[in-house]
């Protein structure tokens, strides 16, 4: 599962406002704001956080998972 934080790196490297991000992701603004607002992952998220993490990856974020070194994002080549 992805990090709040994850979610507001992924949305700098796209240059997306949070209401850009909701709108292709089609579910609230309110939505986006609360899973960034978390620290970690964002629990009892499902859809909505499986909505934001396909509409990213889709654009062409990549989610880095924890791996001793912390999660992180990256542009697919």
């Amino acid at each position: 599962m992805i990090t709040g934080a994850q979610i507001r790196m992924a949305r700098g490297y796209l240059k997306w406002s949070a209401r850009e991000l909701a709108e292709k992701a089609e579910i609230g603004l309110s939505t986006v704001q609360r899973a960034e607002a978390i620290d970690g992952v964002p629990t009892s998220w499902g859809q909505n956080l499986a909505a934001i993490q396909n509409t990213l990856e889709a654009a062409g974020v990549e989610f880095i998972p924890e791996n001793g070194g912390g999660v992180g994002v990256r542009l697919k080549k």
